[in-house]
């Protein structure tokens, strides 16, 4: 919702125009009443409803016209408080802020124009509107099916990251009840695999999040730097584990070969320098 409304907002005047000189090339629209505005919608596939208000008693004087069907129960609702907040140009046409529609529970704009002695309400529903004017993309079967492989992706990394996790505990209690001796390097394991397992659950987290529960139509900068950078951390935290382990390992059996636990550290240091430039530039952008 506060995707569509940004890029509403965006492109308001140019949306607007373009409804604006549409209805205007249409002509009346009362005549089309007759065919339950039938037309009408063939002409905006955005459109998903249509009424009519009488301008002196301010009462819904027809019912609601939807593209696939007609409802009767909103007939004679008063829709004073509508017009109320209402303000109409000088074509005698006025546009609504974006909301949430009662009747359709979908994002939409209404449109009100006054003709005679009625005024007409033209629902608009947000997102369509806005693929029709190619300012996002929306193409609902890819969509789904790239759904459908995220949903997949997403879980099998989490039931992954979950036996990464207990095998790392298995492990480390069976080698704690078999053996009486416990060595650094089987404490320090574990814990790699416990944060690589939270890395993958964190990066699968974020993946259901942006593209399945949450979908979102256009980049987010702040989204993906977050995720970046948080999945790069977690990486840094089990690398400098991984290079503690080196250290102890070469100054306890074979000091000759630190100059290789040097190279580990220093390969760290550069990844987190390169995070910090990531961070420092990203966020002067």
């Amino acid at each position: 919702m506060k995707e569509f409304i940004e890029v509403y907002e965006t492109n308001r005047d140019k949306i607007e125009f373009f409804i604006q000189e549409s209805i205007k090339n249409i002509g009346l629209l009362n005549i089309y009443e007759r065919n339950s505005f039938s037309e009408i919608f063939n002409i905006f596939p955005s459109l998903e409803l249509v009424y009519i208000v009488d301008k002196k008693s301010k009462v819904q004087s027809s019912a609601n016209y939807y593209k696939n069907k007609v409802d009767n129960k909103a007939k004679d609702k008063d829709r004073s408080y509508l017009i109320s907040r209402l303000e109409f140009k000088e074509n005698n046409i006025a546009f609504s802020r974006p909301y949430i529609s009662s009747a359709t529970r979908s994002n939409c704009i209404t449109v009100t124009i006054k003709e005679d002695n009625k005024i007409i309400f033209l629902d608009f529903q947000i997102d369509v509107l806005l693929e029709r004017l190619n300012l996002i993309e929306l193409h609902k079967p890819f969509h789904k099916a790239t759904k459908l492989f995220y949903i997949l992706a997403g879980f099998s990394m989490i039931a992954l990251s979950t036996f990464i996790i207990l095998y790392s505990l298995y492990d480390f209690i069976m080698f704690a009840l078999l053996k009486n001796e416990i060595e650094l390097e089987t404490v320090f394991k574990p814990i790699i695999a416990l944060t690589l397992g939270i890395a993958i659950f964190d990066l699968a987290k974020t993946i259901l999040e942006q593209e399945v529960f949450f979908k979102s139509y256009s980049k987010n900068s702040r989204v993906e730097t977050k995720m970046i950078t948080k999945f790069l951390i977690t990486i840094i935290i089990a690398l400098s584990i991984e290079a503690l382990i080196v250290v102890f390992k070469i100054a306890i059996n074979d000091y000759d070969k630190m100059i290789n636990a040097l190279y580990l550290i220093s390969g760290i240091s550069l990844i987190l320098i390169a995070l910090s430039i990531f961070i420092y530039l990203t966020r002067k952008k």
